[in-house]
C-alpha cells in the first residue's frame, strides 16, 4: 500500500472541518487502496478510524474492510462487520460467502446463500458464481442442481463466469454430461470455460475426450493454453499412458514458460512415471526448485509402482530431513511402495508413525494398502482380522475387501475368498470383480462345480466380466488388442506367427508355456494353452515387435493385471529378442529387460 497517501487521508478523515461526504469520499479512496494491502495492522487501524467517525453505517465503506478481512483471512473479523450492518447489500454477502469458502467452510457459504434469497437480496452473477464453488468444493450435485435451476430463473444461464463454475462443479461431482450441455450453451467460450471442460474429462476417466477438446481448443482459437489447462492435458495423457502426446504438451509447457509451475511440473513428473519412463520423471523432478510434498509425493508413488520401495522411502526420508510435513497421499504412496517390494516390517512401522509422529489419522484407505501388504506376503489371516476390525462405509470399503479378495485368489484361500466377496456383494461393490475373481479361486481349488454355479449366478444376475485388453502408442496412434481376438489384430497373421516362433524359441531356453492353472474354463489342457498364449498383452508385444524399431522401448497398457504366465514369458523373450519392454497393468509397472523384471517376481 502507499503510505504517505495512507497517512495524507488519515489526517484528512480526522480533521472534523471536512463535511461527512467529503470524509466518505476520502475514506472511500482509501479503502480502495487498501484492496492491495496485506497488512493486517493497516487494515485494523483504517477499521479504527471508520468507528471514530461514525462511518460504520455506509454499506460501501464496510463491504471494503470486508473485503480486506475476507482477503487476509480473518472471517471471524468480516463476519462481525456483516452482522453490524444495517442493510447489507448482495456485495456484502457474496463477500463473506466468499470468505467462508476460502476459510475451508462451503456449507457456510451455503447456508448464507439461503438466508440471503430468504431475505430478498436479489444475487448476481458473482453471487452464483461463489455458491456454484461450494457445491464443487462439496461435489454436491444436489444442491448443485438447484442452484443452477435459480441460475436460470435469474437469467445467468449464459453468463461465462456462472457457466465456467458450473463446468466445474459438474465435472467433480462426477456429471460430465451435464458439465458438456452447459459448455455448449456458451456463446462465447473463453480460457476459464474451454480449462473447465477439459479438466472434467480429465477427472473422470475421459482422457481421449479431454485430448480430442484440447485439440479443438488449438485448432478453433488464437488463445494459449494457461498452466491449469496444459496441466489437466497432461493428466488426461497419464490416465491413458499417451507418452507421445505427453512429451508434445511438454514441450509446449517449456515454450509457455510453465516448467517452473508447482503443479505443472508435478503433473509431468506424474506422467512420465505412468507412461513408464521413471527416468524422465526424476529429471523433471530434480529441476524443480524447493519441490514440496505434492511433487515428493508423485515420485515416491511413481518408485513404488516400479516396485522400488527403498527408492520410495529414501525420497520420503529426503522430504522428511528437509522439513516437508507428509500428507495422507503420502502415506499411500509409501505403504504402496512397500506393499510391492515386500517390506512389510518397515510398512508396518510408518502405519504406526502417521498419527503419534506426523499427525495424520490413518484411513481406509492406508489399511486397503497394509492388507495387500500383509496379503501378499501370505499373511491372510492378519490381514482378513484387519479388514473386520475396521468400521467402513460401503463405498469406503470397496476397495479394502477387493484388495483383500484378490490376494486370498493369489494363495488359494477359498475361505477368505468367499467372505470378501460376500461382503462386496451384498453391498453391490465391485460385484463383476467380486463374482469372477470367487470363481477363479473356486478353478484354483479344483472346485468345478462350484465354478460353474458362479457362473450361472453372473449369468442369471447380469454381471458380465470385464474383457482384457492391452494397447500400444505408436506415432500419437493408439492400438488396441482383446485377448483371443485375432482377427481384429492389426496385422494379425504376422503377430502369431511371431508369437509361435518365439514360443518355440522360449522353450529351447527351458520355458514352460502355458499355466494352465491361470486358465479358469473347464476345457482341454491344450486349449487352455493356446488361450495363455493370445492374451491381450502377449497380442500387444507381438505387434510391437514387428511395427517398433529396435532400440526403443515397447510399452504396453493392460486394463487388468497381467497373469504370471505372460510376465515369465515377456522376461525370457526380452532376453531372446534383446529388447526392453514395459507394461502397465492395473496395479504396477514391470520393466522386462535382458530376462528379469524390476519387480523381481513380486507383485
Amino acid at each position: 500500500m502507499n503510505k504517505p497517501l495512507y497517512r495524507n487521508l488519515h489526517f484528512a478523515l480526522a480533521s472534523s472541518s471536512l463535511s461527512r461526504q467529503i470524509k466518505l469520499s476520502c475514506f472511500h479512496t482509501l479503502a480502495e487502496q487498501l484492496q492491495d494491502c496485506k497488512d493486517s495492522v493497516s487494515l485494523s487501524s483504517a477499521h479504527t478510524t471508520v468507528l471514530k467517525l461514525g462511518l460504520s453505517n455506509d454499506t460501501v465503506t464496510t463491504n471494503h474492510l470486508m473485503n480486506g478481512y475476507v482477503r487476509l483471512q480473518r472471517i471471524d473479523d468480516a463476519h462481525q462487520l456483516f452482522d453490524e450492518m444495517p442493510q447489507p447489500n448482495v456485495v456484502s454477502w457474496t463477500s463473506l460467502m466468499a470468505g467462508h469458502i476460502n476459510a475451508g467452510q462451503p456449507k457456510k457459504a451455503l447456508w448464507l446463500f439461503g438466508s440471503m434469497v430468504v431475505g430478498l437480496v436479489l444475487p448476481n452473477a458473482f453471487t452464483f458464481a461463489t455458491v456454484v464453488k461450494a457445491c464443487s468444493i462439496l461435489a454436491d450435485l444436489r444442491t448443485g442442481k438447484k442452484v443452477h435451476a435459480q441460475v436460470e430463473v435469474f437469467g445467468f444461464g449464459y453468463d461465462l463466469v456462472v457457466c465456467s463454475s458450473l463446468i466445474d462443479m459438474y465435472g467433480k461431482s462426477n456429471d460430465v454430461g451435464e458439465a458438456h450441455r452447459v459448455f455448449d450453451l456458451i456463446p462465447q467460450r473463453n480460457i476459464v470455460s474451454w480449462t473447465s471442460m477439459i479438466t472434467a474429462y480429465a477427472q473422470n476417466g475421459r482422457g481421449q475426450d479431454a485430448l480430442e477438446l484440447f485439440r479443438e481448443f488449438n485448432y478453433l482459437t488464437l488463445d494459449r493454453p494457461n498452466h491449469f489447462m496444459l496441466a489437466s492435458v497432461i493428466n488426461a495423457c497419464a490416465s491413458l499412458g499417451r507418452l507421445v502426446t505427453g512429451k508434445i504438451t511438454h514441450g509446449a509447457v517449456i515454450r509457455n514458460g510453465y516448467d517452473s509451475n508447482d503443479v505443472v511440473a508435478t503433473a509431468i513428473v506424474d506422467m512420465y512415471a505412468k507412461c513408464g519412463c521413471l527416468d524422465y520423471s526424476t529429471k523433471v523432478f530434480q529441476k524443480i526448485h524447493n519441490p514440496s510434498v505434492i511433487p515428493y509425493t508423485s515420485m515416491i508413488v511413481g518408485a513404488a509402482k516400479y516396485g522400488l520401495g527403498k527408492l520410495s522411502l529414501e525420497l520420503f526420508e529426503e522430504m522428511t530431513e528437509r522439513g516437508i510435513s507428509p500428507n495422507d497421499v503420502t502415506f499411500i504412496g509409501v505403504l504402496h511402495a512397500c506393499s510391492h517390494s515386500g517390506l512389510v516390517d518397515q510398512g508396518l512401522e510408518h502405519l504406526n508413525s502417521m498419527h503419534h509422529k506426523h499427525g495424520i489419522v490413518p484411513d481406509t484407505k492406508h489399511y486397503t494398502c497394509v492388507v495387500d501388504m500383509l496379503g501378499r506376503t501370505g499373511r491372510l489371516d492378519e490381514a482378513y482380522n484387519i479388514a473386520k476390525s475396521i468400521q467402513v462405509k460401503p463405498d469406503e470399503g470397496a476397495l479394502l475387501w477387493g484388495t483383500l479378495l484378490s490376494t486370498s485368489r493369489l494363495h488359494g484361500r477359498v475361505d477368505i475368498a468367499f467372505e470378501a466377496s460376500k461382503w462386496l456383494i451384498e453391498s453391490n461393490q465391485q460385484v463383476a470383480a467380486a463374482y469372477v475373481i470367487l470363481s477363479n479361486t473356486y478353478a484354483l481349488a479344483g472346485r468345478w462345480e462350484n465354478v460353474h454355479s458362479m457362473r450361472s449366478e453372473m449369468k442369471r444376475n447380469g454381471v458380465a466380466k470385464e474383457p482384457g485388453c492391452s494397447w500400444v502408442e505408436i506415432k500419437d496412434c493408439t492400438y488396441v488388442f482383446y485377448a483371443g481376438d485375432v482377427s481384429s489384430c492389426p496385422r494379425g497373421s504376422e503377430v502369431v506367427s511371431l508369437l509361435k516362433e518365439l514360443e518355440v524359441r522360449m522353450k529351447e531356453r527351458g520355458y514352460v508355456g502355458g499355466s494352465t492353472g491361470l486358465v479358469f474354463v473347464d476345457v482341454e489342457e491344450e486349449t487352455k494353452v493356446e488361450m495363455v498364449g493370445l492374451h491381450s498383452e502377449r497380442l500387444a508385444l507381438g505387434f510391437g515387435l514387428i511395427s517398433i524399431p529396435k532400440g526403443v522401448t515397447i510399452r504396453v497398457m493392460k486394463n487388468l493385471r497381467m497373469c504370471r504366465d505372460c510376465h515369465e514369458a515377456f522376461k525370457v523373450i526380452s532376453d531372446i529378442v534383446e529388447r526392453d519392454f514395459v507394461v502397465r497393468d492395473v496395479n504396477r509397472f514391470h520393466h522386462f529387460k535382458d530376462g528379469s523384471c524390476t519387480c523381481r517376481d513380486f507383485w
